[in-house]
């Protein structure tokens, strides 16, 4: 699959950890924003799969959710713009500190005059870093519910200010914004 397809399919979390110093306050990593735009090419209904032809004449395919509301309202020719903004922060937890998983989430999806609108969710969850391979530059961190999460370390110096064990709050605000004409 398409980069852009499991960025825009997934509410999962992109994490930098490329943090020049690891405190106990939250620091806020780089924004991740993707764009697309183009012309819908082709719609597969069954499957919820939409090509979209982009202004360089290439295509990007996109898996619609079950959740999309007024998918079938989506039409060949139609002018879409997708855009998805992922905002994160890390904190170190001090020992003793209980942990967190809290989450909410916004939608006008479905209740504007055009299929479309915007969307958007905040979590933050207590995770435990599970692993280290400083030869491999990454760190695992697992949290509620088995959930896991690997990631390559940018900074090396992150490495002598965490340990495995420590827990640490990961804080993440996504936003997706669909607009067609």
């Amino acid at each position: 699959m398409k980069p852009l397809n499991a960025i825009l399919s997934a509410t999962g979390l992109v994490l930098a950890l490329s943090l020049s110093s690891w405190a106990q306050e939250a620091k806020q990593l780089p924004t991740q924003t993707v764009t697309l735009s183009g012309t819908v090419a082709t719609i597969d209904h069954d499957k919820r799969i939409v090509n979209i032809r982009k202004a360089d004449g290439s295509f990007e395919t996109v898996d619609v959710p079950p959740g999309a509301k007024r998918f079938d309202e989506l039409k060949v020719g139609d002018k879409v713009s997708i855009t998805y903004n992922n905002n994160v922060s890390v904190r170190v937890k001090p020992p003793g500190e209980p942990p967190v998983d809290t989450a909410s989430k916004a939608s006008t999806m479905g209740t504007e005059e055009r299929p479309g609108g915007t969307a958007s969710t905040q979590r933050t969850l207590t995770a435990t870093v599970a692993s280290i391979d400083k030869a491999a530059s990454a760190m695992t961190f697992v949290g509620v519910n088995t959930w896991k999460y690997s990631r390559h370390v940018v900074d090396p110096a992150v490495f002598e200010k965490i340990k495995v064990g420590d827990q640490a709050d990961i804080s993440w605000n996504t936003d997706l914004k669909v607009t067609v004409e």
